[in-house]
């Protein structure tokens, strides 16, 4: 397993990114790009996992589920 850790400057960055990850990887991103209208479906419909960066003890229990939802169905 691994981690891979994308600084992008622009919220339409990540739909960039998205094409070049593996294809098992799953992207985490800021919440507030889901408000972002047809972006934000298209980054929900697309499977990525949203944090809220505010409220550090949700954004750290998203993570944390996402974790051990990966060694639950042994995904590398």
């Amino acid at each position: 397993p691994y981690v891979i850790v994308c600084n992008h400057q622009a919220s339409l960055d990540l739909m960039g990114m998205v094409e070049v990850i593996p294809d098992r990887c799953v992207p985490i991103a800021k919440k507030e790009l889901l408000y972002l209208g047809t972006v934000g479906w298209a980054c929900w419909l697309s499977g990525i996992i949203f944090i809220d960066r505010h409220k550090r003890e949700d954004a750290i229990n998203v993570m944390s589920q996402t974790a051990r939802t990966m060694r639950h169905e042994n995904v590398r």
